[in-house]
C-alpha cells in the first residue's frame, strides 16, 4: 500500500481504505469518528473493492462493479470482507465481496459486491460522452463557503471535506425544483491531498466519492436539499471507462430518470479535469421524508 504522511489530508480517506489481512481472503475495515457517527455507503463499497483488489493481480484493472446495501451498517463494530474468488480467466478475474458485522452475538450481511477486472486490450470501437462545459472548480464555492453559509445545519459536512474537496455549481441545501430537460446537477471533487499512484488506490477512492451526491439526482425535480428529506442507497454501480486519479478534479453529473414507490432511480458520468470520460454510475436509492 501508500505511505503517506501521518496526518495528511489524502491520509485520512487512505486510512479509511486500508485494510486488515485477518485470514486468507479475510480482511478487516474501520469507520472513522464523525459528527453524525454512521457509516458512509461509499465507504463501504470503497472498502469491498479495495478487499477484492487485494486478490487480484496489479496489472488487472477494475472495470465494473455491482453492490447491493443489505443493512446498515455500526459503525461501532469492524467490518469484515469476506472475498469469494469466483473466476480467474485468461482476459478477466472477477470477485464476490460480503461485508459482515457481528450484531447481538450473530454474524450478518451488511453488503454484497461483485466485482470484475480486465487485464486490457486492443480497442475495435473507442468512443465517449463529451464533457458538458460548466465553470472551472477554481471559480466555485467549495464545502467550507456552504457551511459558512448554513451554519449548523451544514455543520456535518466538514469532517467529508477534510478528506475530499467539492466544488458545487449549485448551493445543496437551497436549489432550485429542476424540470426536463434541464435536470442534471454537477459537482467538481477531488481527493485532498496525493494518493500515490496505484490504480487500485485511484479505484476505491473514485468509488468512494461517487456515493456522495447521487441520490440527490431523485429529488432534484422537487428542489431543496437533503434537510428536507431522508435517503439511502438500495444499490450501487460503477464502470471503470479509463483510468483517472481521484486526487485531481473530477466532475461528476447526476440525473435521474425515474422516481416511483419511495425509490429513485439516478445516474452519474464522471469526466477527468481534461474532459476524459472515466466512468459511470448507477444507483437506486430509497427518499423518505423527514419524520414527523
Amino acid at each position: 500500500m501508500i505511505d503517506l504522511p501521518e496526518g495528511s489530508q489524502a491520509a485520512a480517506l487512505l486510512a479509511i481504505l486500508q485494510l486488515e489481512e485477518r485470514d486468507t481472503d479475510v480482511f478487516v475495515g474501520q469507520t472513522p469518528s464523525t459528527e453524525r457517527q454512521r457509516i458512509f455507503g461509499g465507504q463501504v463499497a470503497g472498502q469491498a473493492l479495495m478487499a477484492a483488489e487485494h486478490t487480484v493481480p496489479a496489472d488487472r484493472l477494475v472495470h465494473s462493479l455491482h453492490s447491493y446495501f443489505l443493512r446498515p451498517g455500526d459503525p461501532f463494530e469492524e467490518i469484515r470482507y469476506e472475498v469469494d474468488r469466483i473466476r480467474d480467466g485468461r482476459s478477466f478475474t472477477t470477485r464476490r465481496v460480503i461485508a459482515r458485522q457481528t450484531r447481538k452475538g450473530e454474524d450478518v450481511a451488511i453488503f454484497a459486491l461483485t466485482a470484475d477486472f480486465h487485464a486490457g486490450e486492443e480497442s475495435v470501437a473507442e468512443h465517449s460522452l463529451p464533457m458538458p462545459d460548466v465553470p472551472p472548480p477554481d471559480s466555485l464555492p467549495g464545502t467550507a463557503e456552504i457551511v459558512a453559509r448554513h451554519g449548523e445545519k451544514a455543520a456535518w459536512m466538514a469532517a467529508m471535506g477534510r478528506a475530499v474537496e467539492q466544488r458545487y455549481l449549485e448551493d445543496p441545501f437551497a436549489t432550485p425544483p429542476k424540470s426536463p430537460p434541464n435536470t442534471k446537477a454537477w459537482t467538481w471533487f477531488r481527493v485532498a491531498g496525493t494518493l500515490g499512484d496505484e490504480p487500485a488506490v485511484h479505484a476505491a477512492a473514485l468509488t468512494f466519492v461517487s456515493d456522495l451526491t447521487l441520490l440527490s439526482a431523485g429529488f432534484a425535480r422537487l428542489g431543496g436539499g437533503w434537510p428536507d428529506f431522508v435517503g439511502a442507497s438500495l444499490d450501487h454501480a460503477v464502470w471503470f471507462h479509463r483510468p483517472a486519479r481521484a486526487d485531481d478534479w473530477f466532475l461528476y453529473e447526476t440525473d435521474s430518470p425515474s422516481a416511483s414507490a419511495g425509490r429513485a432511480l439516478c445516474f452519474g458520468q464522471i469526466w477527468s479535469a481534461d474532459g476524459t470520460h472515466v466512468a459511470t454510475v448507477a444507483q437506486e436509492g430509497l427518499i423518505r421524508p423527514l419524520p414527523g
